[in-house]
C-alpha cells in the first residue's frame, strides 16, 4: 500500500458490486494503487498520481444510497484521470480483452478565445459501468 498523494478536494466515492473484481480492473489494468483500504467493509482507497478515488462494495458498509442502485452505474458522469501515457493504459486494457468505449483519439479543446489545450485520450466502462476518461496533455496551441 502507498500513501496517498497531497489531500485532493473532491474524491468520489464509488458503489461497486464487487471490491476484488473492481479492484482487479483499476489496479491491474489501470495503474493504480491502494493507498489503504478496509477488508471487513469491503473498502479501497486508490490512487494513480493526484487522481484519488474511492471504492466500497454495495450493501456491505455504510449506506449512502440515494435511490436504486441500477446497471450501469454513474450514468450521467465520466470521471477524468490524467496520466503521463494514455496510449499505455488503453493497450493494456485491449490486452486484457476490454473494451473501449471510444478508441484513443487526439482532441483539441478551447480554454479561452486565443488557445486550445490537446489531449490523447480515450474512455472506457469499468465493470459496474463507470465512465473513465483516460487523457494525457499534448500541450496548448493557438487558435
Amino acid at each position: 500500500m502507498t500513501s496517498p498523494s497531497p489531500d485532493p478536494a473532491l474524491v468520489p466515492e464509488l458503489l461497486v458490486d464487487d471490491l476484488d473484481t473492481s479492484l482487479a480492473f483499476w489496479v491491474d489494468l489501470c495503474g493504480f494503487t491502494v493507498a489503504y483500504d478496509r477488508p471487513e467493509e469491503r473498502f479501497a482507497y486508490v490512487v494513480l498520481g493526484s487522481a484519488h478515488v474511492m471504492l466500497e462494495q454495495a450493501g456491505v458498509g455504510r449506506k449512502w444510497v440515494t435511490g436504486p442502485l441500477e446497471r450501469p452505474y454513474g450514468r450521467g458522469i465520466n470521471l477524468q484521470v490524467s496520466v503521463p501515457d494514455s496510449d499505455a493504459i488503453a493497450a493494456d486494457l485491449r490486452s486484457a480483452s476490454i473494451p473501449l468505449f471510444l478508441e484513443p483519439e487526439t482532441k483539441w479543446y478551447r480554454v479561452d478565445a486565443a488557445r486550445e489545450a490537446g489531449v490523447r485520450q480515450f474512455l472506457v466502462t469499468d465493470p459496474d459501468g463507470y465512465l473513465i476518461r483516460f487523457q494525457s496533455s499534448v500541450g496548448h496551441r493557438q487558435v
